[in-house]
């Protein structure tokens, strides 16, 4: 459990810099308690990044976080990392 947990905060630290290089101020759920990972703040939008190791959401989750109530200028985007990729995959929810 505490390699899983080691993999799934890298992973957290790895979008937020992605996004931090994207010119987003970023923080981190680190008990990941809500439904987002990262939150990005830019000069003129949002970003909620939920981050996953491997593997989508399930079914309900991923409702979950497409029906998250959100300001219009908010993207909703899920970073999916696998093993030994250098970016993850992107989907914009």
């Amino acid at each position: 459990m505490k390699n899983a947990k080691r993999k799934g905060n890298r992973n957290e630290r790895r979008s937020m810099r992605l996004l931090e290089l994207a010119g987003y101020r970023c923080t981190h759920s680190a008990a990941s308690l809500g439904e987002w990972d990262v939150i990005g703040i830019g000069k003129t939008d949002f970003v909620l990044c939920q981050v996953k190791s491997n593997r989508p959401p399930g079914t309900l989750e991923r409702r979950i976080l497409e029906e998250f109530p959100a300001p219009a200028n908010t993207k909703k985007l899920l970073h999916i990392w696998h093993d030994r990729a250098r970016e993850p995959v992107v989907v914009e929810l």
